[in-house]
């Protein structure tokens, strides 16, 4: 930490050598500085009190600020401070001057300097009191950078306790604000004092330009780290009467980065003890009318969320599926719905979009925000108002039953904070007449849909039955017709082989031979009956030209079942002949072995065949 602190005390000693001589004309007789750093976004708010000492008018005061500030400087504006209780305006009133960033001349190129245009001139002995607030963000440094989940989160800050400054100060005081009273150490300098959770520093007289007296505070902090490294926010107007947001996060949690396991047990147990810096919940501020809530990331729709509402606001509560600790990510995606009337207007012939720009959660730094604002199809002459700089560009979205897209405005703004939550201004020109499109598009689709049906049913499409692609076609039938009818032959063949084979179990267990022979006679009648019915269908097939294909593979069909046929025949004449000579089992199955692993193997290539044919 001292190594810090005197870098940043060489560079602002090199400031105050060079160009201390720097403009005298503007005196700045007191200085009130405040810095907030209760949370991970620093707010200095500076209250000015600036004399004209010189004879010129002066309409401009310059702010400076070190480059290792200005690179993280998010947000800076000023205001009058003649309003807090001052004469001739209400209490709590107050007027915002224009804030420019500028490059004077003769200025040391290691500082960034902003201009404050003054209302009105500052004429010879007249003064101005105003108020700057400068917004910073990743400057509250997490020291150690790595802890464990029992380890609390301490932070470094530096700065300087003198006001930095291109004009003579008279008077100046300072305030660091922290968010707890634990603090590990802090710069002790002259007239340097500790009350509770506050350090104050000065008061400080007669400083020269570029004075500086750098400090380094080092404090206990356990407030959540949210960083968005993305939000891609959608808006999305519809001129029947909604707009639909669309905010997609990708969050990070910003401080000390986490080193070790993660107990989830301690956690649940001990909240504020075990992981006390973890980012548990977000609450989102929407408009008010907002309908239509939903919370989800890629796995699915999240549980984990609250919902309040009034006529005033609509506040959401989201829970992570799992508490973002240092370094951890998580993302999500937020929707809803609003009332149109409350967002879009009518201005001087154009239509207006009013809405808020950056994120609806408080404390949350953005390092990327995208807004889309996704116009009606037919929109043109399209311009921007912001009350700040950003980067715009636009291009075009398809959705359904559009034609030739949806104008799409993207304003783009890096480090944006909850100061940049400000309403801004979408105009464009629409025919009103172009709302009909979509409804006339539905109702002509319709339309020809049913005039087609109509067509369709009064249009006889059938193939001519004198054409010989017809012709071929019933052919083609009679052919499958007749295979089929083959099939239903062999199938009932097979059935009766089954048939002889269970009159050959029967015999094995009563002995019985004369039912045996009984049943191989009614067989015989049966298998010669579908011997003669199939004989017309084979003839058929051979003599028609679409059954070419096939024919050679349904012979072989009818040859097989034949062969497999004569083989049971012979297997059942033998069997029965060796039970009339009281031959043992031993030898009736030596005898019929060879018969038995051909009539299998005659089986399987019948039933392949049949599958076969079956697939054609």
């Amino acid at each position: 930490m001292r190594d810090m602190g005197s870098r940043f005390g060489l560079f602002l000693l090199a400031v105050s050598i060079l160009w201390a001589p720097v403009l005298s004309d503007l005196v700045i007789s007191k200085v009130d500085r405040r810095i907030d750093l209760t949370s991970q976004i620093a707010r200095i708010t500076s209250t000015l009190k600036v004399e004209n000492e010189g004879s010129d008018l002066v309409t401009e005061v310059l702010l400076a600020f070190p480059d290792v500030q200005a690179e993280h400087l998010a947000h800076v504006a000023a205001t009058s401070s003649v309003g807090k209780g001052g004469k001739g305006k209400a209490k709590g009133s107050s007027t915002s001057y224009a804030v420019q960033p500028v490059d004077p001349k003769g200025m040391p190129a290691s500082l960034t300097f902003y201009s404050v245009t003054l209302p009105k001139g500052l004429g010879k002995g007249e003064s101005v009191t105003f108020d700057v607030l400068a917004v910073l963000t990743h400057t509250l440094k997490p020291f150690p950078e790595k802890i464990t989940q029992a380890d609390i989160q301490l932070l470094v800050f530096q700065d300087t306790a003198h006001y930095l400054s291109p004009y003579p100060v008279k008077a100046q005081t300072l305030t660091v604000k922290l968010p707890d009273a634990r603090i590990e150490s802090y710069t002790r300098v002259d007239n340097t004092k500790n009350v509770g959770s506050e350090i104050k520093y000065g008061p400080y007289e007669n400083l020269p330009p570029f004075s500086y007296s750098p400090i380094v505070v080092h404090f206990e902090s356990n407030q959540p780290f949210a960083v968005a490294e993305e939000l891609v926010r959608e808006i999305e107007i519809s001129h029947w009467g909604n707009v639909q947001v669309t905010e997609h996060y990708k969050f990070v949690h910003g401080g000390a980065q986490s080193k070790g396991e993660f107990s989830r047990l301690d956690y649940q147990a001990r909240p504020h003890v075990r992981g006390q810096y973890a980012i548990r919940r977000l609450v989102a501020k929407l408009p008010p009318r907002a309908h239509s809530v939903y919370y989800r990331d890629e796995i699915g729709n999240i549980s984990t969320s609250n919902l309040w509402s009034d006529s005033k606001k609509t506040e959401l509560e989201i829970e992570p599926r799992y508490p973002v600790i240092g370094g951890w990510k998580t993302a999500f995606t937020i929707g809803y719905g609003l009332p149109l009337h409350d967002f879009l207007f009518q201005s001087d012939g154009k239509r207006l979009v009013d809405i808020t720009f950056g994120c609806p959660m408080n404390e949350v730094v953005i390092n990327t925000l995208i807004v889309k604002v996704v116009l009606p199809e037919g929109s043109r002459d399209i311009s921007v108002s912001a009350p700040f700089p950003l980067k715009e560009s636009k291009e075009t979205k398809f959705s359904h039953l559009d034609i030739a897209g949806r104008p799409v405005v993207v304003l783009e703004k890096t480090n944006a904070v909850p100061e940049h939550n400000q309403k801004f201004q979408v105009y464009y020109k629409f025919n009103s007449l172009a709302m009909l499109m979509e409804p006339l598009m539905l109702i002509s689709g319709f339309f020809f849909l049913f005039v087609a049906g109509i067509v369709c049913m009064h249009v006889d499409l059938s193939i001519s039955k004198s054409s010989a692609s017809y012709l071929a076609k019933l052919q083609w039938d009679e052919v499958q017709a007749t295979i089929q009818q083959i099939q239903h032959i062999i199938n009932r063949g097979l059935v009766i082989h089954d048939k002889l084979e269970a009159s050959l179990r029967d015999l094995s267990r009563t002995g019985d031979i004369q039912a045996c022979k009984a049943a191989r006679k009614a067989a015989d009648g049966s298998l010669k009956e579908l011997s003669k019915e199939i004989k017309p269908l084979l003839a058929f097939l051979q003599s028609s030209q679409q059954a070419a294909h096939i024919l050679p593979k349904v012979e072989e069909l009818v040859t097989k079942e034949r062969d497999l046929e004569e083989r049971l025949m012979a297997k059942h004449s033998t069997i029965v002949d060796c039970y009339e000579k009281k031959y043992g089992g031993k030898e009736i199955e030596n005898r019929v072995a060879s018969q038995l692993q051909k009539i299998t193997a005659l089986r399987k290539e019948v039933d392949d065949l049949l599958e076969f044919i079956d697939e054609i």
